[in-house]
């Protein structure tokens, strides 16, 4: 696991260089995406990127990491219409080519085996993009997700609700209680995971996952056992790692060719 402290934009900068450097070695990679706050910043990168200097998706597949389950096809809050908006309208990935979980299907149990299969259909994620709740959580692996667990329904913990209420008008009883979620188990197949976390509300969480032992309690610790992780965070979602110094002298003296 490699932690990069750096501000704000750099960050988003460095994940957008990490999948660029991907593109322009694999044009037909395969990329996970992330919703909420934290790839904002990466997408609005990306996007540069694709207009100023042609970075190209044309060839890319990619896999979204959940869905809310209920919202209407077009309700604004429904991931996939997120990742049309923030990404993939402003780039020139195949509309088919995005893929998420079906939170409207009638089966949803059916649903989750179909989209794992699909996944591994597509030979699996070459990069996966994550952000980090306030309670360790990855994608919607809420507290006490199975270390092991694969694509399923979950329901969110109210602290989760009450995070997200601020994408529903601060209105908690609008978030959804149920989403479908790619599993750690899923995520860990990923094969470079990249991390993104801001402000001092993911301190605790930034700590856990990089210091902590590995416990279900804090999903995201799961990532120890991955064998290629960047953990990409400012100075507030920083400020409560015991070892930031040394983290930030080994990024100082990286080898550049080694990437991220």
């Amino acid at each position: 696991m490699e932690v990069v402290i750096a501000p704000a934009p750099e960050l988003a900068r460095l994940a957008a260089g990490a999948v660029e450097d991907l593109l322009r070695r694999r044009p037909d990679a395969v990329l996970g995406l992330a919703t909420g706050s934290s790839p904002l910043a990466v997408y609005d990168e990306l996007a540069r990127r694709h207009t100023e200097q042609g970075l190209s998706f044309a060839r890319v597949r990619a896999f979204m990491l959940d869905e809310y389950v209920g919202l209407s096809m077009d309700h604004p809050q429904r991931y996939r219409n997120v990742i049309d908006t923030e990404f993939a309208a402003r780039v020139d990935i195949a509309p088919d080519a995005v893929q998420g979980p079906d939170g409207l299907a009638a089966d949803l149990p059916a649903a989750c085996a179909a989209y794992e299969q699909a996944i591994a259909d597509a030979g699996g994620v070459d990069l996966q993009l994550l952000g980090i709740g306030t309670d360790g959580h990855i994608a919607f692996n809420e507290p006490g997700s199975s270390l092991a667990s694969r694509t399923r329904i979950k329901t969110l913990t109210e602290q989760t609700r009450v995070d997200n209420a601020r994408f529903f008008d601060g209105d908690v009883d609008q978030v959804p209680q149920h989403c479908l979620t790619q599993g750690l188990a899923t995520i860990m197949s990923a094969r470079h995971l990249v991390l993104l976390a801001t402000g001092r509300g993911k301190a605790e969480a930034v700590h856990q996952l990089v210091e902590g032992p590995v416990s279900a309690m804090w999903p995201a610790t799961i990532l120890q056992h991955h064998p290629h992780v960047s953990v990409l965070v400012d100075n507030a979602a920083a400020s409560r790692l015991q070892l930031a110094d040394y983290y930030r002298g080994a990024y100082a003296s990286k080898p550049a060719w080694q990437g991220l």
